[in-house]
């Protein structure tokens, strides 16, 4: 298994282990609460949740809907969470950056002045948006309870902060070069 389906199986653990979810509730999570630090598709978080299963690290309950259609509630098992705690206190893994931004920047030398300055205005534009919504999250995060809330806090601070510094170094390569 690749090390990015590791830690995405390792990141659905973490979540099971804040409460029990079904795969909608992951993906809602997902896009709403971590998408600053990393993203799964529905069909990699369905595909992780049942080899989760399958290795006995999560186990799926059917809960009858009273007005709604059944849900498939995952739960992550005692085996889960050894995982969890094994990857969690392991050497970290760190992943090669992949950003399409970079990429088309690096190669971007020959584009004329108003094709780059288009580049670099779209890619600030959707920079803003991710700031915006990152502060929308922490406006609407409650101060947190307990030690797990301020570590979750915490990297939301962190995804504001890299949104920040990337918007002031769009302000400073575009005043360099355009």
């Amino acid at each position: 298994m690749s090390t990015s389906l590791v830690i995405l199986a390792r990141i659905i653990l973490g979540l099971l282990d804040l409460a029990p979810m079904s795969g909608y509730d992951l993906k809602r999570h997902f896009d709403t609460t971590i998408n600053h630090f990393w993203s799964a598709d529905r069909a990699q978080i369905y595909r992780t949740l049942a080899r989760l299963v399958d290795d006995g690290l999560a186990t799926v309950e059917t809960v009858a809907g009273a007005k709604a259609p059944d849900r498939h509630e995952h739960r992550i098992t005692e085996r889960g969470r050894a995982a969890l705690r094994e990857w969690l206190t392991s050497e970290l893994d760190r992943q090669p950056e992949r950003d399409a931004f970079l990429a088309r920047l690096f190669f971007a030398g020959s584009l004329d002045d108003a094709e780059l300055a288009g580049l670099l205005a779209r890619h600030r534009a959707a920079a803003r948006e991710q700031l915006d919504a990152l502060e929308a999250i922490r406006a609407s995060t409650p101060p947190p309870a307990d030690r797990r809330a301020r570590l979750r806090i915490t990297t939301l601070n962190c995804g504001l902060a890299r949104a920040r510094a990337e918007l002031d170094w769009l302000d400073e390569i575009t005043e360099e070069l355009t």
